[in-house]
């Protein structure tokens, strides 16, 4: 994590997807990666994380600079997810 001159704190990391998704009626397997970054409080949240951790993000994409076009997704929500797909059980899925 680093902070902008004006004290903001900037997190950059590297979404991985893995899904299985339908296209033309058959079932497909897609997976990619994105770069993202986060700002202020969420990049707070986002330096507490683990990789692996599971989570929905949801925010906008822009290009990383005016010379590198490439993409980069700002986030600007993040939900950590919880349960058995992800790896862990909540104290009331144990029960």
């Amino acid at each position: 994590m680093r902070h902008t001159p004006a004290g903001i704190a900037v997190i950059e990391f590297l979404l991985s997807h893995q899904s299985m998704q339908v296209e033309a009626g058959s079932k497909r397997r897609v997976a990619c990666e994105m770069p993202c970054v986060a700002l202020g409080p969420l990049a707070q949240l986002m330096a507490g994380s683990k990789p692996g951790d599971g989570v929905k993000v949801s925010g906008f994409l822009a290009a990383r600079s005016l010379k590198v076009r490439s993409p980069i997704l700002h986030i600007n929500e993040i939900e950590f997810l919880e349960g058995t797909e992800n790896g862990f059980q909540t104290e009331e899925e144990r029960d």
